[in-house]
């Protein structure tokens, strides 16, 4: 009997869609089953707090978006994809009422950081230069060998140390050092640990080659975007299914999967070989995240100004502080004084919130599973830079790590990216392969961010998964 679709992909998260999306346009029937009411994964938007706010449930910027090569060739703005892009790319507020920023112009940028404005320059412009010729590599499994084997292999040398070393040894400034540990902060790492300087630089390059925009109207139309033009190559997606065996899936020549390991083995555990179940197992997650949004009377009052001029804001103070926040938090402490990302989408964006009232939307990084109250730590350092914030919130939305495991089952322990990408697990997720996106099981895929290169709205892992698909027919 012929089989009730050519693939099935289980997840429509930016990842589910990318792999649905290369399939349907090699010619294949696709299918997407989503579990939830609503499509997107971490990229999906609602009235959180009140009518009338839309806040982003997870992913509120999307420069890997921009950047992916496979997401960029995409007719999204066909299908009604707009992005915003702030003044500013990322602001940091420091004491006494200074704020640091990266600007969409490395000049700019390196201007600002006084006497280090030459080292910045040094440690940045030259991944700049070499983007194209990097991304490819960067955004997919290990290449072996790399496209570009000189560049890339530049920009190994600086992406394998600590982020704490990196700013030791370009940064003399107070100023400049704060705003490299604001950037790899992303990394959801002890700034200590080798690799995490990878995130300060790539995040940095991509401020400067194509910015950190938001979508206008919420984050739930990039997923919508990639629907339309799903359905438009003839595939289908449909909600409310959460799939808990591979048996309940229709029949098809290819399942892909974009969930994690864990979930894996609650739908597959029969069916996998005794070793692949035990190297699944063992498989890390990372640290979670305690996230509050917020519908708010008026713009955050930054006491500096160039915080109101950029959508993204680092909440943490200098480099010192910042290092242990991150190290506490990586040694399972909750700091009393945490990191935080913070996106100010209504600033930018009127449709975010009714005639003057506001968005917000920040999180910190906290121990995978934690129970802890983080709200008066978060909002004692956004007072710290912005006095008079509290009395400006109209109402909340708090969400800690199992809340979020509730919003998006691969979010386990509040871990939004996946599982750790340290060094020991960066390519080797979810268990080292050849091929990481193949499995045991014929024809069964995994395409989540579990998956090199792991977590961001690249939509990557999925393109890779499929194409890893589509040779095995």
């Amino acid at each position: 009997m012929s089989p009730d679709f050519d693939a099935v992909i289980v997840g429509s998260g930016p990842n589910g869609l990318s792999a649905a999306i290369t399939l349907a346009q090699a010619g294949l029937t696709v299918l997407v089953v989503e579990g939830k009411e609503t499509p997107g994964g971490g990229v999906r938007s609602a009235e959180l707090t009140l009518p009338g706010f839309i806040h982003d449930s997870c992913a509120a910027i999307f420069p890997l978006t921009l950047t992916s090569p496979f997401l960029k060739t995409l007719p999204l703005k066909d299908h009604g994809l707009e992005w915003i892009h702030s003044p500013y790319e990322v602001a940091h507020p420091l004491d006494h009422g200074e704020a640091v920023i990266v600007a969409r112009s490395i000049e700019d940028t390196a201007t600002s950081l006084d006497q280090d404005e030459g080292a910045y320059r040094i440690l940045v412009q030259s991944i700049v230069d070499d983007w194209e010729d990097i991304v490819e590599d960067l955004l997919g499994p290990l290449p072996l060998p790399p496209k570009h084997p000189l560049a890339f292999a530049g920009f190994s040398l600086l992406a394998a140390r600590s982020a704490s070393g990196l700013a030791k040894s370009y940064f003399k400034t107070k100023k400049a050092r704060a705003l490299f540990a604001g950037m790899a902060g992303h990394s959801v790492m002890s700034l200590n640990a080798l690799g995490s300087g990878a995130f300060g630089i790539v995040l940095s390059a991509m401020a400067h080659t194509v910015g950190w925009p938001l979508v206008r109207g919420g984050a739930e139309n990039l997923t919508r975007s990639m629907i339309a033009y799903l359905r438009s190559l003839g595939g289908e997606i449909v909600m409310n299914q959460m799939v808990e065996s591979l048996d309940q899936l229709p029949s098809a020549r290819l399942i892909l999967l974009d969930i994690t390991p864990r979930q894996f083995l609650s739908i597959a555990e029969d069916q996998l070989p005794t070793l692949y179940k035990r190297q699944l197992r063992r498989y890390r997650y990372g640290p979670g995240v305690f996230k509050i949004d917020y519908a708010l009377s008026d713009p955050i009052p930054w006491k500096a100004s160039q915080c109101s001029k950029a959508a993204t804001v680092h909440v943490g103070g200098y480099f010192e502080e910042i290092l242990q926040s991150e190290k506490m938090m990586s040694q399972g402490i909750h700091p009393e004084k945490p990191y935080i990302l913070l996106v100010q989408q209504s600033l930018f964006d009127a449709s975010r919130a009714p005639s003057g009232k506001h968005t917000a939307w920040a999180y910190c990084h906290v121990p995978n599973g934690s129970t802890v109250d983080m709200t008066n730590f978060i909002e004692d350092q956004i007072e710290r830079f912005a006095p008079g914030f509290r009395d400006l919130v109209i109402a909340r939305s708090i969400r800690n790590t199992s809340d979020l495991q509730a919003y998006n089952p691969n979010y386990v322990g509040g871990d939004i990216i996946g599982g750790s990408q340290d060094l020991r697990q960066l390519y080797t997720r979810p268990v080292p392969r050849l091929n990481p996106y193949n499995t045991p099981l014929n024809n069964v895929y995994l395409c989540s961010s579990s998956t090199p290169p792991g977590g961001g709205v690249h939509g990557m892992c999925g393109f890779y998964a499929a194409k890893t698909a589509l040779k095995s027919l």
